[in-house]
């Protein structure tokens, strides 16, 4: 991934190469793992924060192929959790989103995602995920 090693050359944080383009750090971060398209101005804010050149800067303003993991099952361990939660619990959240509006579709790609570490009242940390798509309903065409 060019993008992530320039990002480890300059030694910037993901949040810091968002800063003043606009947009949400998740949403500059998908960008750079390839998952996403910049706004032409802030892929040139992007690219002059990571010295890119003028080829690398198109290139984060193209339409990805989205979601091209290569393994059907995550092998990534993070990932994998990520899998294993919408294994156990998809059919669950598709029933609340079908008892709140009818239709089991948020949408992924128009929504803001969050994270966020917080401390567990046993002890430790834990993880604060945060989703948050906009209702999406069906036209019949």
């Amino acid at each position: 991934m060019p993008f992530c090693s320039a990002k480890l050359k300059k030694d910037l944080s993901f949040a810091e190469i968002a800063d003043g383009t606009g947009l949400a750090e998740a949403f500059v971060t998908a960008a750079l793992l390839g998952q996403q398209a910049l706004p032409a101005d802030a892929a040139r804010l992007v690219g002059a924060k990571l010295d890119l050149d003028e080829d690398a800067i198109l290139l984060l303003q193209m339409i990805p192929l989205r979601g091209c993991i290569d393994d059907r099952i995550p092998t990534d361990p993070t990932m994998y959790r990520f899998y294993e939660m919408l294994q156990v619990y998809g059919t669950t959240l598709k029933r609340w989103f079908m008892r709140s509006w009818r239709w089991p579709l948020s949408a992924r790609l128009t929504s803001n995602s969050d994270v966020k570490k917080v401390a567990d009242p046993e002890g430790g940390e834990r993880a604060v995920i945060t989703l948050d798509g906009k209702y999406l309903p069906t036209k019949p065409f």
